[in-house]
């Protein structure tokens, strides 16, 4: 699997090399907006991500250019679009955050509301372990600047608890397998198909993100090519695009997991049950007070913990210019 890095992020992009582990839907279909001909739009994306498959869902005729690069985790999306490397990505609420400080070129203008039962905390199959109370003194593994961060912060707040009181282990998701599989964890905070992976060895579920995510994971364009009319258009464009996808996969979720299987090499099954087990479809929604305030308490929660050095205001890296489009999805 080729997944762009920090370093390739911020200098291969910048050199042009949008086109790795990408695909090129411009040359496909007709050109339908003149205007938009000479126009690239350059998106990042995750491997079996909706926008990877536009072909399938029928809207890859883009009327312009649309080059995507994949990413490993939303905080090389937003330095990228800091870099002017990128024009759009996704990410969850954490990325931005942690860059809000520093008047960055990252506007959030869309919500992809979605799924928090597939964010979880797993403990091995024979762990005595049976209430998130249980967590005091433990080792517990989660991935750093993510919403597994947040969870635990959120989890162990409700026990009157804090990072002092366990033992956390930052680690990625790959290497947070592997030590939890190693035994080397009790508990380990974690998200997506990696936790069916997980659980086909014998891992439990403790406990989910339901009640405590709120499944936002948000769209961020850089504020340059929000300035750019014909970019506008191209982003506008390029996110009916991915409600319609979102729609394809809804119609027959099964299709999606074959093919889905398919680009990632992760079993059928994973996705499958994934699905069955999800708290709400995805949506894909505009701006709007609640999901600001959503991301404003995971930055006051950050920086009472000190994971951030300082309270930051959220609300300037919203942009809610593109709601009356959004709304009508």
């Amino acid at each position: 699997m080729m997944l762009i890095s920090r370093r390739s992020a911020l200098r291969g992009l910048a050199a042009g090399a949008l086109g790795l582990g990408a695909l090129n839907l411009g040359a496909c279909g007709r050109k339908k907006d003149a205007d938009l001909a000479g126009v690239t739009l350059r998106a990042a994306t995750y491997r079996g991500n909706p926008d990877s498959f536009f072909e399938q869902a029928g809207v890859a005729d883009t009327p312009y250019t649309l080059e995507t690069a994949q990413f490993a985790g939303g905080n090389l999306i937003a330095e990228a679009i800091n870099a002017h490397s990128l024009d759009v990505g996704g990410m969850s609420e954490i990325p931005p955050i942690f860059i809000a400080a520093a008047n960055p070129l990252v506007r959030i203008i869309a919500v992809l509301q979605g799924d928090v039962n597939n964010q979880v905390v797993l403990v091995p199959k024979d762990s005595p372990l049976q209430t998130t109370a249980d967590l005091k003194g433990k080792r517990v593994g989660y991935v750093r600047a993510t919403t597994t961060q947040y969870m635990l912060l959120k989890i162990l707040k409700e026990q009157g608890l804090t990072f002092a009181d366990i033992t956390p282990v930052a680690l990625s998701p790959q290497d947070g397998l592997a030590a939890f599989n190693q035994g080397s964890l009790d508990a380990w905070v974690i998200y997506g198909v990696v936790v069916q992976l997980a659980r086909e060895g014998g891992a439990r579920v403790l406990t989910t993100g339901l009640n405590r995510l709120s499944g936002n994971y948000l769209v961020a364009a850089s504020k340059d090519a929000l300035a750019d009319p014909l970019k506008r258009r191209a982003i506008t464009d390029y996110l009916q695009r991915y409600a319609k996808t979102l729609a394809w996969i809804e119609a027959d979720y099964t299709r999606w997991a074959r093919l889905r299987a398919q680009l990632t090499n992760i079993p059928e099954a994973a996705y499958l049950q994934e699905y069955r087990e999800r708290s709400a479809a995805y949506r894909l929604l505009p701006v709007s007070d609640a999901a600001i305030a959503s991301q404003q308490d995971v930055a006051d929660t950050f920086a009472a913990a000190g994971v951030i050095p300082a309270p930051v205001d959220v609300r300037p890296l919203w942009d809610d210019s593109l709601h009356e489009v959004l709304a009508k999805l």
